[in-house]
Formats: C-alpha cells, sequence, structure tokens
C-alpha cells in the first residue's frame, strides 16, 4: 500500500479537498500539519527538488506577511526564503503530497493522483 505524507491546513478548503480524494485512493496518509510542525529546512529543501521548483514557487505571494517581510526582494537567497517560510509556516503553498519519492502540489487537488 503507498503511504502519503500530506502538509495539510485543515482550514484550507483545497487541503480538505486532497485528504478526501487522497482517502478515496485507499492509500495510507501520514498527515502532518504544517503550521503546528513547521518542516525544518531539509524538509523544505528536499520538497523543492522533489517538485522541481524554487523558494519563491513554493510561496504564498497574496499572503500579507509576503509583502510585510519584503520577500519579492530579488536579491534574497533561496537560503533567506526557505527562513521565511519557516519562521512564517502560513507562507507554504499548500498543501504538498508527497508519495513514490515524488511530490505535487494539490491545486487543483487532482494534481495528487500523478504522485500515487
Amino acid at each position: 500500500m503507498t503511504t502519503v505524507t500530506l502538509y495539510h491546513n485543515p482550514r484550507c478548503s483545497k487541503s480538505r479537498q486532497t485528504l478526501a480524494l487522497l482517502e478515496a485512493q485507499n492509500v495510507q496518509i501520514n498527515i502532518v500539519e504544517y503550521l503546528k510542525n513547521v518542516p525544518s529546512s531539509d524538509e523544505i529543501s528536499a520538497i523543492l527538488a522533489m517538485l522541481a521548483i524554487s523558494p519563491r514557487e513554493l510561496m504564498r505571494t497574496k499572503e500579507i506577511e509576503y509583502k510585510e517581510q519584503n520577500l519579492a526582494d530579488v536579491n534574497l537567497t533561496d537560503e533567506q526564503l526557505i527562513n521565511a517560510m519557516i519562521n512564517t509556516p502560513k507562507l507554504i503553498e499548500r498543501p504538498i503530497a508527497i508519495a513514490n519519492g515524488k511530490a505535487a502540489v494539490g491545486r487543483p487537488p487532482e494534481n495528487v493522483l500523478a504522485i500515487l
């Protein structure tokens, strides 16, 4: 049986929809409420590598914290952006599903089916 780790925010409708979709797929789900259990720098880096995207592409750029922290500054390093996500996990795009050495952002929720 496939095990899926889901970085989940229960208050987010897309995250709840992704969880429901995964539950219907007969997979084992390891739920990580990332706002309470913030991923480490290494975990975020691994997710970025699996997604083949930059840290900024994993960020919720419309959050007020993104603007307040001046995170649109193109001179910021990947490390600085990852640290911003650790310090303000609300900035991490959600949900993120990981399975079989691959990752997918559940926007739309059906994106996660590609990694099962």
